[in-house]
């Protein structure tokens, strides 16, 4: 009788053996990868809602947008920072494949039926989309890099102490730099594309109050960090890399 081998397995290879620091790590990077992607697309739509009687307006992104303030954090904490640049750069790899995808889709010939969605909403909707998906990723691209450094600094500094305070200070300063940059690049490209300029403290102030949110929920995912640090340390017993280790790389 003829052997049977997995699937991309030579014959006598032993298959390779993931730990569950390792299975964990792919999950955290697949849905960071998501959260950034999907953040993007339905960034085109804004919202407002009352909270304690005040309206805040801002873009749908802000539905998985947190969820990197949380796994970057986790992810430096366990992995070290080579780890997390290495999460950043396949979560842009992701969005940029995501963005070709999208542009072709738009490209493709149209097939006028009835059960077809409408051309013109279609390009209404990834038309608009484009600008802010570019926007967003240069800054997102900035902002994560400067999450990391900080968090690791931050982390030396406090000798591996005060998970809160290295946590919601890199989230808190790199997310200044996102907001500045997305806005700015957005409604100046904007801007150029349209031929009508747009104020420049009405950039500001739309930066302010997306960084405002931002920092409220950054403070709002801090407990989520502690339940993820207990997770990661009883569920799959990992425990936070040195300050030196983690700054590594």
């Amino acid at each position: 009788m003829s052997e049977t081998h997995t699937f991309g397995e030579r014959p006598g290879a032993q298959a390779p053996q993931f730990t569950r620091g390792q299975l964990l790590y792919v999950w955290l990077a697949a849905l960071f990868s998501t959260s950034l992607i999907m953040a993007d697309i339905v960034g085109v739509k804004l919202f407002r809602v009352e909270l304690f009687g005040l309206p805040v307006e801002h873009t749908c992104g802000m539905l998985t947008f947190p969820l990197t303030f949380l796994l970057t954090d986790l992810v430096n904490e366990y992995y070290g920072k080579r780890a997390t640049r290495r999460m950043t750069f396949i979560a842009l790899a992701m969005a940029v494949f995501a963005f070709i995808v999208l542009n072709i889709s738009q490209a493709m010939p149209y097939l006028p039926a009835d059960f077809n969605v409408s051309e013109q909403a279609f390009d209404e909707v990834l038309g608009s989309t484009k600008l802010m998906y570019v926007a967003s990723l240069i800054a997102y691209l900035i902002a994560q890099l400067t999450d990391i450094a900080v968090f690791g600094f931050m982390k030396r500094l406090t000798g591996g102490k005060l998970l809160w305070l290295r946590a919601t200070g890199s989230t808190v300063l790199s997310q200044v730099v996102d907001s500045l940059i997305v806005t700015t690049l957005y409604f100046q490209a904007k801007a150029i594309a349209t031929g009508q300029p747009i104020p420049m403290t009405t950039v500001l102030k739309l930066a302010a109050t997306g960084y405002v949110l931002k920092f409220v929920l950054a403070v709002l995912v801090t407990p989520l960090i502690y339940a993820g640090h207990a997770l990661f340390r009883r569920g799959f017993g990992l425990v936070p890399l040195p300050p030196d280790e983690a700054s590594g790389g």
